[in-house]
């Protein structure tokens, strides 16, 4: 009998209290949120089988969106057609594109992995992802509490080969210090570098024609910043902190070509050359056909499609239509960028069910991809619309051996 794609491990000797505060000294300090439980004490365990395929598939779609980002980059009507702002247009086009598989050295794929075991891409966070501490600190340990085997214990050695290349100077979010998931992103990522690289925040920071300073007045010249390029185009100083990157002034990680990868646009983008039969080889069209949504720029479907802006975070204006193409569910807690930035339309994919403390949950099945390489896994339960009320779930891996 063939064993579930996911089993849940949940924890039986109690303790939570003591689990948080450990978890705390490691640097995940918001297990808890308001007095809510956004860490569940347990792990979905993964069939060694779907992880190795999963595996696969992420590393020959990171090579699909990656030729399909060089084939967008310098068409300002692509540009437009995926809604990349235009103040982002002139710094995308002056910066040189990265080598290829390293646009973004820092990034997670979001998966649908289905009770049977179907794979599908749901989209690519390339810019901003958070989720890095409870992916390669906090599971780690979960899974060894738990003696399951986990394949996240990498991920520090990609984050320090990535940063060895880029030497940021700073890292920086909105709200450090108050803020505690960015807040304790960066310093991980910092920890985790091996480099002295000082953390501050987004708000403080001053531009001088062209000249980006932190709190201090200390000059920053390479930066990581855990802040959304897109809000370069809303945020007062955003044509300025443009104009820092344009002018070869501020070096800014993420690269700046990694919006090219963020946007679910480069989706439609990937989609419509596949139909037109352009670009892309043999396997990359195999990859294309089994894992990704067919996705378009417009409302194409006539039912079981999602909508969603092509720079929606955290479940952010997702809306799921139902197969007579009615509204069934959205997004109220996330905030509707769609507002903002246009829209992409896809086709409805699978979650995968575990029965948690929570009761049932849908299991959002992340993949990071550091330096290039797939090497993290990120779980998160909740609802059809995984967004802010989500819970972070730990994710392990059954050697294939172990299931025979």
């Amino acid at each position: 009998m063939t064993r579930p794609v996911f089993e849940w491990i949940g924890h039986q000797g109690g303790g939570r209290e003591e689990a948080v505060e450990k978890l705390w000294e490691m640097g995940f300090t918001w297990a808890d949120l308001e007095d809510e439980e956004y860490w569940l004490d347990g792990v979905a365990v993964m069939r060694g089988d779907v992880y190795e395929e999963l595996y696969r598939a992420s590393g020959r779609l990171w090579n699909v969106l990656d030729k399909a980002a060089r084939y967008v980059h310098g068409r300002h009507d692509l540009y437009s057609l995926i809604g990349i702002p235009e103040v982002l247009w002139e710094m995308l086009d002056l910066i040189p594109i990265p080598s290829e598989g390293l646009i973004s050295r820092y990034a997670r794929f979001d998966f649908a992995v289905s009770d049977e075991g179907v794979i599908k891409l749901l989209e690519l966070n390339a810019d901003t992802p958070t989720g890095y501490v409870e992916a390669s600190i906090a599971t780690p340990w979960v899974c060894q509490r738990e003696g399951v085997p986990t394949v996240n214990g990498g991920m520090p050695e990609q984050v320090a080969a990535a940063w060895g290349e880029e030497l940021p100077d700073t890292a920086a979010c909105v709200d450090y210090g108050t803020h505690l998931e960015d807040s304790g992103t960066i310093e991980a990522l910092v920890r985790h570098s091996g480099l002295d690289i000082a953390c501050v925040d987004c708000l403080e920071l001053t531009i001088d024609d062209g000249v980006v300073k932190d709190g201090q007045g200390r000059v920053i010249e390479r930066m990581f910043a855990l802040y959304p390029k897109e809000w370069m185009a809303v945020d007062e100083g955003g044509d300025a902190l443009a104009y820092s990157v344009e002018t070869g002034q501020l070096t800014l990680f993420n690269n700046p070509h990694s919006i090219l990868l963020q946007s679910k646009g480069l989706m439609a983008a990937v989609w419509g050359l596949y139909e037109l039969g352009l670009l892309f080889d043999a396997e990359d069209r195999e990859a294309i056909e089994n894992y990704m949504l067919p996705t378009y720029n417009k409302p194409v479907f006539s039912g079981n499609f999602v909508s969603k802006s092509m720079f929606g975070r955290e479940g952010g204006s997702v809306r799921l239509y139902d197969p007579a193409g009615s509204l069934e569910l959205e997004d109220e807690d996330g905030f509707d960028s769609s507002v903002l930035f246009p829209s992409v339309y896809q086709k409805r994919a699978e979650l995968a069910r575990v029965e948690t403390l929570e009761g049932e949950l849908h299991l959002l099945t992340g993949m990071f991809v550091i330096n290039g390489k797939p090497c993290g896994l990120l779980g998160r339960g909740g609802g059809p619309i995984t967004g802010n009320t989500s819970h972070f779930i730990a994710m392990g891996v059954r050697p294939i051996a172990q299931e025979l």
